[in-house]
């Protein structure tokens, strides 16, 4: 993906950033809606049961899962599942957590030995490339326990790589809902004089998906007549109150941290 009417060499601006993202937020607004409807429908459903929504992504991913979990306008019954867990929750030491540590399939055992699932739960996983191992056999772990699954990935990206996973599968085979980000393979959208690209778009597509999920599962839970467990902002008025009554119907099943 190359801005239009920029060839490699030319300089790169602000606006030319602004006009990729543009055009890419629309075109994944519009390719993307009728799989956010059906990602809609399972999360209402989940929430109708009493689930919660986990979500967990590594490395720039790990934005889509704090998009989702714990904040204002966001639903309540979500929880943010992160590699730091196994610092923070599982007594792992700090040097655990490093650039290749996503890699490893078994990490997400070790990460699922501390969720706080319960049968009726879903998951939402993100990953760009949709190829690394822990990624995958947390999938993995999670089908095979009868939960449904909603993934963001880049389908440029993710249908350029081998999977680092031993099955050699990746993120999109075992999702109930594939969810296109939209970004290019690399990620950075405006090329360079000497190669590579500056710009990267992920982040900001998959922050608009996550909202467009999260507005279109309030909208089917009011449907129905009932009313939406949102969060307000902690920053204004009885914001704390409010939240601390709706996080108590989810207690030991929600974290909020730092």
């Amino acid at each position: 993906m190359t801005v239009r009417g920029q060839s490699p060499g030319e300089p790169v601006s602000a606006e030319d950033y602004l006009r990729v993202v543009t055009e890419t937020m629309s075109r994944v607004a519009a390719s993307q809606a009728e799989a956010v409807g059906r990602a809609a429908d399972l999360i209402a459903d989940a929430v109708r049961a009493d689930g919660v929504v986990h979500a967990f992504g590594t490395g720039h991913s790990e934005a889509l899962a704090m998009e989702i979990a714990g904040r204002a306008g966001g639903l309540v019954p979500t929880n943010r599942i992160a590699l730091r867990d196994l610092v923070l929750l599982g007594g792992e030491p700090a040097d655990v957590l490093g650039p290749l540590l996503e890699r490893d399939p078994a990490v997400a055992h070790r990460l699922w030995a501390l969720a706080p699932v319960r049968p009726s739960d879903i998951f939402v996983l993100a990953s760009n490339s949709g190829v690394n191992g822990a990624m995958v056999e947390f999938a993995t772990l999670l089908k095979e326990r009868g939960h449904k699954l909603v993934a963001i990935t880049s389908a440029q990206h993710s249908g350029r790589m081998s999977s680092r996973h031993p099955s050699g599968r990746k993120l999109a085979d075992l999702a109930d809902v594939v969810l296109d980000n939209g970004a290019p393979y690399g990620d950075a959208t405006l090329p360079l004089p000497d190669g590579g690209a500056v710009g990267a778009v992920s982040s900001i597509t998959a922050a608009l998906l996550a909202q467009q999920i999260t507005v279109e599962v309030v909208a089917r839970l009011l449907a129905v007549g009932e009313r939406p467990p949102v969060y307000l902002s902690a920053n204004i008025p009885d914001g704390d109150a409010h939240n601390n009554a709706l996080e108590a119907r989810y207690a030991g099943r929600i974290r909020r941290g730092s």
